[in-house]
């Protein structure tokens, strides 16, 4: 990756996917603050996941903002092509549409970005609608889209970065290609991701000498509604996840695919839920729901996991029989 030219502050596009109006208050928050930013972004690109009345509506609210659909399969991995591919800036920074970035966030991002550094991403902190759950575990803080327990230190390269809080130069685009549809989010029934972690990975395999960093500056916040604080959504985002974290070793190998994954699983985990029934020991029962909780969600990403595999080594048998007849 080669650093912007010297003596020129790079210029930054803000992309954000919309696909609802049960959202519309939180889009507006979230274009709101990218609009106070103390550096100022070129544009703010809104995309729209096929949803012609919020396209229209947005698109009269928010004259100063560019308003497009999403010209590539539904999903946000769609979403966001269309952004990129719109996109007039040096750096393309990624904002969830449920989310709002702090004054500096694009300062920060930009700040971090050197030679060689293919991509910058912040520290996404939840703002929960009523409380935070006492038995929700910090190592899973990623189930509702936010940085979790046990991810880099601050200012350290990282595998990949969290995909609503992230930017990249635009040039990576090109070495890597866009965001791979088919995985993350794409309007079905189970909260998928994914479609970062797989872009990261794809490409620092095509320029290995490409960084990724974290810089806990680069603060947004995003907003975690009743929904998304019960079990029932815990244990399904992670079986979700483990469904397509197989996707993503399936197209990256397992290698470069799971090795976050495994650190995680072997370091933040086991410590987490050391830690919960200490906690519960010194008289804070929510401690054991906390060490309970890292344990089946850990169970149920595995169960994702499996079950993304055997679908895989089915639909490549088919295509096997298919392609000997």
């Amino acid at each position: 990756m080669t650093a912007v030219r010297a003596g020129r502050r790079p210029e930054v596009s803000v992309v954000i996917c919309a696909y609802t109006e049960r959202r519309w208050d939180d889009t507006l928050a979230a274009v709101a603050s990218v609009a106070g930013q103390s550096y100022p972004p070129l544009e703010t690109i809104i995309v729209v996941d096929h949803n012609p009345s919020l396209q229209a509506r947005l698109a009269a609210e928010l004259p100063a903002v560019t308003v497009l659909r999403n010209s590539q399969p539904p999903g946000l991995s769609g979403g966001k092509n269309t952004g990129t591919q719109a996109a007039r800036g040096d750096i393309i920074a990624f904002l969830d549409d449920d989310a709002t970035a702090s004054p500096d966030w694009l300062k920060f991002m930009v700040d971090s970005f050197g030679q060689d550094v293919a991509g910058v991403g912040g520290l996404t902190l939840p703002a929960w609608q009523t409380a935070r759950p006492a038995w929700f575990p910090g190592e899973f803080d990623w189930v509702v889209g936010c940085t979790y327990t046990g991810i880099a230190a601050p200012g350290g390269p990282v595998r990949n970065l969290l995909g609503g809080n992230a930017s990249f130069r635009k040039e990576a685009f090109a070495v890597a290609g866009g965001f791979r549809s088919g995985i993350g989010r794409d309007g079905g029934g189970l909260p998928a991701g994914g479609e970062e972690t797989e872009f990261c990975i794809r490409l620092r395999q095509r320029s290995p000498r490409a960084t990724l960093r974290f810089d806990h500056r680069a603060v947004i916040w995003h907003r975690v509604p009743d929904e998304r604080s019960r079990l029932s959504y815990f244990l399904t985002r992670c079986y979700a996840e483990g469904l397509s974290k197989a996707l993503v070793a399936g197209n990256v190998g397992a290698a470069d695919g799971l090795s976050a994954e495994r650190r995680h699983a072997l370091r933040a985990l086991p410590a987490g839920a050391a830690r919960g029934l200490a906690d519960a020991v010194r008289g804070d029962p929510s401690g054991l729901g906390r060490a309970g909780a890292i344990v089946a969600g850990l169970a149920a990403c595995v169960a994702g996991y499996g079950t993304g595999r055997a679908r895989a080594k089915i639909r490549h048998r088919a295509s096997e029989r298919e392609g000997d007849r």
